[in-house]
């Protein structure tokens, strides 16, 4: 038996605003969709074009208050091949939200708060 990773989830507020962020901060598209025929709920899964995982972004019609998210611990984290470039677009777009230099790693923000680690492509 063998179990492999499909996607995660994340909850978003506003779909539109969370779907232009993950396209201009990481390139995410979306490359499937699913709404519930009572339009309570919309799920957007994004691709990255390189590989098989996918995230999930789920908007919910009735929720109106933010998420709460803890202490944020959990995050997801996405390489890049060119760290220096990724760094200087997101400083750009105001959503870097933690650099730590000394790992060679940085954290950015999305419009619900979640955090998402950038750190470079392994050679």
């Amino acid at each position: 038996m063998q179990f492999r990773f499909v996607h995660n989830n994340l909850n978003v507020l506003n779909l539109e605003k969370s779907l232009a962020f993950y396209k201009e901060a990481l390139g995410l598209v979306p490359v499937r969709e699913k709404q519930a025929g009572d339009g309570s709920f919309t799920l957007v899964y994004l691709g990255d074009g390189a590989t098989a995982h996918q995230l999930e972004l789920t908007w919910l019609r009735d929720r109106s208050e933010p998420y709460d998210l803890g202490d944020n611990e959990i995050h997801l984290a996405f390489s890049v091949d060119d760290f220096d470039a990724a760094l200087q677009r997101h400083r750009e777009m105001g959503c870097v939200c933690f650099e730590n230099p000394a790992m060679g790693i940085y954290f950015i923000e999305d419009p619900d708060g979640y955090w998402l680690e950038i750190l470079p492509q392994k050679p």
